[in-house]
């Protein structure tokens, strides 16, 4: 028998940590070696457990890695030849591998092969870093070279085959790569010839038009996406001989947007305007690696000034702080753990000795090319002499890196998973220490701890003059994978969708929105992001906020001077996040309109309301600014969307009482209809001319007759005319009678209300009020309304005629309509018929609009519907003995019912408190959830803002005052209105 190769022989092999197993996987070897062909192999396989060194050897690989295990017993032939001339053998197999599949193989057997040769090396490279044969960096070269030639060879069977089907033609068939115009570029671990023992390889591919012959231009990207994806088909496939490589494709541009293969001026294009300073660290390691590498090489000179910026400006050195320090990892913050710590991500791990060169690569390797080393140690040592590095912090980490990729080949080999985390504290971790040559868990728990600390030391010392970002933990949306830590930092921070929320941060970051493309916004969006985060998930609806703030950006133009405003007044984005979270109304309005914001930012947005009268000049003052007619309808719009969001944004802040909201949201109402009046009546006149001495008058209903409208109200009108003469015409150029006249300009007053515009529309509108309803006209005259009112109008309408007043037309006019209204509803009432109509309707309401619980505020019974049943119900009633009682506002209404004596005082202070508490609740929901009422949807944010807004200790005690004050409110309607129980 041949004896074990030297270096195996003495080597210093770990213990087995699952003894049991080893006897197993030996009677399963002598099986297997039994069987050979070859006398020489089968002696050597059969003696080898017998010999010390040889049980040593195989107690290593048996009782430790079940995969390399398999390996040799899946192809002992091989694993003969490996245990007697050394691990050397891999430098004979590439350098064969093309020799054998470098030719026109069928692509089955390229399969195959690829399979079994990355098997043979894997092992081959297992033994000898287990044996401590080799030093890491000829570890990670012999397997990245095992990936390179796999990718070499792959490419050129799918160029020949392009090529044989017709798609395109080769320059060089017995070399089809050469001049080929197909780039494969590997970045990471691969670029930097570093490849870990169970890695992704990371590839951008690309292909340069000029260069490939044969294919219709505007077929290249199809033909090259489709090569592509055979491309990561051959090495990724499953097959009874194993896989080749994982491929990760995701470092190209902007990887949700663009295809598997892009041409290299795409590729330039996206670096020069939207390349983010992680993607310059990542393009440190790019190198050329299959297809056309004098292409390759090409594009990645293109972009070396992209890459090495020879004057970093401070905006680019403060983003690279700010990467980093997105991993809150300054002033030794955070836990290092053994069992379950992530020796790749987590604290003192891989990426931080990485990321530690890679940052101080950016800042002077665009001065210092001796600086510019895609090799993490060589990087180092470069920083070292240039005096940029300590020659102790230099030690440290490469000694940590050492030994951190030292211990993830040993999680890797195990059982050929792509893993960087530690098994839990046990048997596992026990079993791991002994496959690292540790005789106990405390010796590599104390190894282990002392290389992490080192290294989390110096990381941190790194940039700790940089200021902190004040962040709560890991926020990490650098590359194309979600960050572990980062997820569960959002998880914390109340996102329910965590890998959403990453992914649109990472499509920011990639310039998805115009807002975001410049370098400038986005290195300011970095230092933004945790105070951002915190302040959307403060909100009552955090991953709602985040939502609407991602719409909101995607509709601005430009974000640098945002972002400005956001840094130098958190107050504002304190705000933003507070619309976004908690008022979805005023939310949809600042992304459609995000001019609102210029608003904000003024001295008087959180003063008082302004009154009517100030109301008015503003509007005057906006309206001076209307070229045409069209403006005019964009100004009152914009102007309209200001006021409200002010006073939307006011009441989320508790600085308006739900009284002032609706009288603050009909005044801006009323004002606009006025001076959109004028505007329509002047462009009507245009054509039309006018009725000499006539009149028209908007006359309001319902919420803005009340003075009580909310964020969603729609307006309840009518119109009114009078003329002289309604015979008469109009003295325009295309006359028309008065009665028409004033029909086609109600028509043309409600199209200038609701039809949308850029600035969308300024209400929505319900006419359903005017006389005999639909089938009424438009506009009716006066004296028809009188007729209307006094014979043919019923109950109900009174009912809503308690709270209709004129909002437009000259003073005579609208005096004379509110002496109509008055006078119709002092007529003196049966009031009989007046219960038991309104008991009649109440209960048909409740019937067509069943309620289910106090959250359906208005139809609920004891709800708001009841309130103004019974403000309407004793106007009617007591009117005509008790005039003053006439008011359109139901808490007036109430008060002097009161007052009045047709209603207890106890029962007034009752309804009045329960009114109070719906409107606070109703224009709180209207901001936050629309017409949503289902408690169980309210997130933790909101139950706590209604329970503040109505003054209760918490949602609980706000859900018990809800149902007591809607139980005695129906209570005093059912005793005022006996037979209004619903039946």
């Amino acid at each position: 028998m041949t004896d074990l190769h030297p270096g195996f022989a003495s080597a210093r092999w770990p213990q087995p940590a699952d003894a049991a197993q080893v006897e197993i996987e030996l009677g399963r070897w002598r099986e297997a070696v039994a069987a050979l062909d070859d006398a020489a192999a089968r002696g050597f396989g059969e003696g080898l457990p017998t010999t010390a060194a040889g049980q040593k050897a195989l107690a290593a690989v048996f009782g430790n890695s079940p995969y390399l295990t398999h390996s040799m017993i899946e192809d002992p032939e091989f694993a003969i030849d490996l245990l007697r001339r050394g691990p050397d053998v891999t430098d004979q197999l590439l350098h064969d591998l093309p020799d054998h599949l470098g030719g026109d193989v069928e692509e089955a057997e390229l399969m195959a092969g690829l399979r079994v040769a990355k098997r043979r090396a894997a092992l081959a490279i297992g033994l000898a870093d287990i044996a401590g044969l080799w030093p890491l960096e000829r570890i990670t070269e012999a397997l990245s070279a095992m990936a390179e030639t796999a990718v070499s060879l792959a490419v050129r069977h799918l160029l020949r085959r392009a090529a044989a089907a017709g798609t395109i033609r080769l320059r060089h068939p017995a070399e089809p790569e050469i001049e080929s115009g197909y780039i494969v570029l590997a970045l990471g671990k691969l670029g930097a010839r570093e490849l870990n023992y169970s890695s992704d390889i990371d590839l951008i591919v690309l292909y340069d038009p000029e260069r490939v012959q044969g294919a219709a231009p505007d077929a290249l990207q199809q033909i090259f996406v489709r090569l592509t994806r055979n491309l990561v088909r051959i090495l990724e496939e499953r097959r009874p001989e194993g896989y080749v490589f994982r491929t990760d494709l995701r470092l190209r541009p902007d990887p949700a947007s663009t295809p598997l293969a892009l041409s290299v001026l795409a590729a330039e294009t996206y670096y020069e305007s939207l390349g983010q300073n992680w993607e310059r660290a990542a393009m440190i390691k790019a190198r050329p690696i299959a297809g056309d590498l004098a292409a390759g090489a090409a594009f990645v000179e293109t972009l070396r000034p992209y890459v090495w910026r020879k004057h970093l400006d401070f905006a680019a050195i403060q983003d690279i702080h700010s990467i980093k320090r997105q991993v809150n990892a300054y002033h030794g913050g955070g836990k290092i753990a053994l069992g379950g710590h992530n020796i790749k991500l987590g604290r003192g791990g891989i990426r931080e000795i990485e990321f530690f060169a890679q940052t101080q690569q950016l800042i002077w390797g665009g001065r210092f090319p001796e600086l510019r080393s895609p090799a993490t140690c060589d990087a180092i040592e470069a920083l070292t002499h240039a005096g940029r590095v300590t020659r102790e912090a230099a030690d440290d980490l490469l000694a940590a890196y050492r030994f951190l990729r030292g211990l993830e080949h040993r999680l890797q080999m195990k059982d050929d998973q792509q893993t960087h985390t530690l098994p839990p504290e046990g048997p596992a971790l026990d079993a791991l220490a002994t496959f690292l040559g540790y005789e106990t868990r405390s010796g590599f728990r104390s190894e282990m701890f002392a290389h992490l600390s080192r290294v989390e030391k110096h990381y941190a010392k790194l940039f700790e003059e940089a200021p902190a970002l004040g962040g709560p933990g890991n926020l990490i949306f650098t590359g194309v994978e979600d960050d572990p830590a980062t997820l569960e930092t959002l998880r914390e921070l109340g996102f329910q969708d965590p890998p959403k929320v990453a992914a649109a941060v990472r499509g920011w970051h990639h310039g998805h929105h115009r807002a975001v493309r410049s370098s400038r916004a986005r290195e300011l969006l970095t230092e933004l992001m945790p105070a951002l985060l915190q302040a959307l998930a403060g909100t009552a609806q955090p991953d709602g906020a985040f939502l609407r703030f991602d719409r909101f950006l995607s509709q601005l133009p430009a974000g640098v001077q945002l972002f400005s405003l956001f840094h130098s007044n958190p107050n504002l984005l304190g705000l933003v996040a507070e619309v976004m979270g908690d008022a979805p109304r005023l939310a949809d309005l600042l992304a459609e309109h995000t001019h609102l914001l210029d608003s904000v930012l003024s001295q008087a947005f959180l003063d008082p309301l302004p009154d009517t009268a100030r109301l008015e000049a503003d509007l005057r003052h906006a309206l001076r600014q209307a070229r045409d007619f069209q403006d005019t309808l964009d100004v009152l719009r914009r102007w309209k969307g200001e006021r409200e969001f002010q006073v939307g944004v006011q009441m989320l802040r508790g600085l308006l009482p739900a009284p002032r909201v609706g009288a603050a949201l009909a005044d801006t109402a009323e004002v606009a209809i006025g001076a959109l009046q004028s505007a329509v009546v002047e462009e009507f006149a245009r054509v039309h001319g006018r009725v000499a001495n006539g009149e028209f008058a908007v006359v309001a209903y319902g919420k803005l007759g009340g003075r009580e409208m909310t964020v969603t109200s729609d307006l309840d009108l009518i119109f009114l005319w009078d003329a002289p003469d309604v015979t008469e015409t109009s003295d325009g150029e295309k006359p028309l009678p008065a009665g028409l006249y004033y029909q086609r300009l109600a028509q043309r007053f409600i199209n200038a209300v609701t039809a949308p515009t850029g600035e969308g529309k300024l209400y929505e509108m319900d006419l359903r009020l005017r006389p005999s309803g639909t089938k009424g006209p438009l506009a009716t005259n006066l004296d028809g309304f009188i007729t209307y009112q006094r014979k043919d109008a019923w109950t109900w309408e009174h009912l809503a005629l308690t709270r209709a007043r004129p909002i437009t037309g000259t003073p005579a006019f609208r005096a004379r309509v509110a002496a109509t209204i008055r006078e119709a509803l002092l007529r003196p009432r049966d009031v009989a018929k007046l219960t038991s109509d309104v008991a009649e309707m109440r209960a048909l309401m409740a019937r067509e609009h069943p309620a289910k619980q106090p959250w359906d505020i208005k139809h609920w019974r004891g709800g708001l519907i009841d309130i103004e049943f019974i403000a309407q119900y004793l106007q009617l009633r007591h009117a005509a003995t008790h005039p003053g009682m006439l008011t359109t506002n139901t808490a007036e209404a109430l008060d002097r019912a009161v007052a009045a004596g047709v209603l207890a005082r106890a029962d007034g202070l009752a309804l009045l408190g329960a009114l109070s508490l719906w409107q606070v609740v109703q224009g709180l929901l209207r901001l936050s959830m629309g017409s949503q009422v289902d408690p169980a949807q309210f997130p933790p944010g909101l139950r706590r803002s209604l329970a503040r807004a109505a003054d209760a200790v918490d949602f609980a005690a706000l859900e018990a005052n809800m149902r007591d004050r809607s139980a005695q409110a129906l209570a005093i309607f059912e005793a005022l209105i006996p037979s209004g129980k619903p039946g």
